[in-house]
């Protein structure tokens, strides 16, 4: 019996100081990737794009943590540019880089992190320490949301916090460049001077077009180089309204869309102007999220903008409403739309704006979607969805075909 334990136990040590390598060779080839819920309403033989989930990507540093992953942007190379909230993790999320450590693990990520195509991480920066100061008021916004980059490859993100009235242009490597704005002052809807708590940017050479939408509902067109408002535009291209969202915005002003409920046809824009999606070929598309559409206009070289058509999504839905973000395949055919309460990415066909289906729901795992908030496209068609509230994560779907 001695002998048969003796083997037993030599046997299990052999296979434990072995057990580490062979579980290396088994992490190296990439996991399958995991199919996505699919409801393909198109007729039968029109092509859709179809999804699987790459469940590796990014592969986050073992001591980094996300808060709310609130913005993702992809670069001319390929890779990803993120940005998240590290204000809303709490002590226990990052419990060793408390003073002193109160837990083994973790830190947050840098607020603007950056990742290879294939989910290495790459860097990244943020803080007050970036940002200058400006009467007394540093100007690095408390809470991120939404990010852009430009032909430059340099990048843009806008504020939502408390006083976050700033949109801020970075280069690569976190050196401050210019903002549009300033922390702390918020003058209404009519003023092109300043911000209230712009949620979105997009920079096409000297235009830059800013989505004004948690405290103001508008969304605005500045000059790159002086800093002036060349148009301010409320729906349908009008002027806006005068109503604003009295203070910071808050999630607990997420969960309603007030009495009157969503309208997809309002003469105003609703609760929170979230995108200003440019396509590259002479249109825009602005989120109007808790009224459940997007806006899409023809814009001219020299600003003018003209309404072409509203576009409807789920338009019934209550509570965080549907239009969060828009994105284009690289060939501009097929749009995404993404849609916050029903955790799903509509898949249209631009040219009609038909719906051809849709992946995604509600939930946790992979492939689902809880507070869906910002989507972009790679140039192979990769699709790139951001979680905030509790979820917290971006994924990465690789398109698999289009049949």
């Amino acid at each position: 019996m001695r002998s048969v334990l003796a083997w037993s136990v030599s046997l299990s040590l052999l296979l434990g100081a072995a057990a580490p390598q062979a579980l290396a060779a088994q992490a190296e080839p990439n996991p399958p990737l995991i199919p996505v819920l699919e409801q393909i309403t198109a007729a039968a033989g029109t092509p859709v794009p179809r999804f699987a989930v790459d469940p590796t990507w990014p592969r986050m540093p073992q001591t980094m943590l996300w808060g709310e992953v609130s913005g993702v942007a992809v670069d001319a190379d390929d890779s990803v540019w993120l940005v998240h909230r590290p204000d809303s993790l709490t002590p226990t999320d990052s419990g060793s880089a408390q003073t002193p450590p109160i837990a083994l693990c973790c830190e947050p990520a840098p607020a603007v992190a950056h990742f290879s195509a294939d989910g290495e991480f790459l860097g990244g920066f943020g803080g007050p320490e970036t940002a200058p100061t400006i009467d007394g008021v540093n100007q690095w916004p408390i809470s991120l949301h939404g990010i852009f980059v430009d032909a430059d490859r340099t990048l843009w993100f806008a504020g939502i916090g408390r006083g976050d009235h700033v949109v801020v242009n970075y280069s690569r490597d976190g050196q401050f460049i210019r903002q549009i704005g300033r922390r702390d002052q918020t003058n209404g809807n009519a003023d092109g001077a300043t911000l209230g708590n712009p949620s979105d940017v997009y920079r096409d050479g000297d235009q830059v077009l800013v989505a004004d939408g948690y405290i103001n509902r508008r969304f605005l067109g500045f000059n790159r180089v002086t800093g002036e408002a060349f148009g301010i535009w409320g729906a349908y291209g009008r002027a806006p309204a005068q109503q604003t969202r009295q203070g910071a915005f808050d999630t607990s002003q997420a969960t309603s869309t007030g009495a009157s409920g969503p309208n997809p046809h309002a003469e105003e824009f609703g609760g929170i102007i979230h995108c200003v999606v440019p396509t590259g070929d002479g249109q825009v598309y602005v989120c109007d999220r808790q009224n459940n559409r997007a806006q899409l206009f023809d814009i001219a070289e020299d600003g003018t903008l003209t309404f072409v058509r509203d576009l409807e999504i789920a338009g019934a839905t209550g509570g965080l409403g549907t239009v969060t973000d828009v994105a284009l395949s690289p060939d501009k055919k097929y749009l995404y739309v993404g849609d916050m309460m029903n955790g799903r990415v509509w898949i249209l066909l631009r040219a009609t704006h038909e719906t051809l289906g849709s992946i995604g729901r509600i939930g946790r795992q992979a492939g689902q979607f809880t507070w869906m908030h910002s989507l972009d496209t790679d140039s192979q068609g990769n699709l790139y969805v951001t979680e905030v509230g509790t979820g917290r994560r971006v994924q990465k779907f690789v398109l698999t075909g289009v049949r």
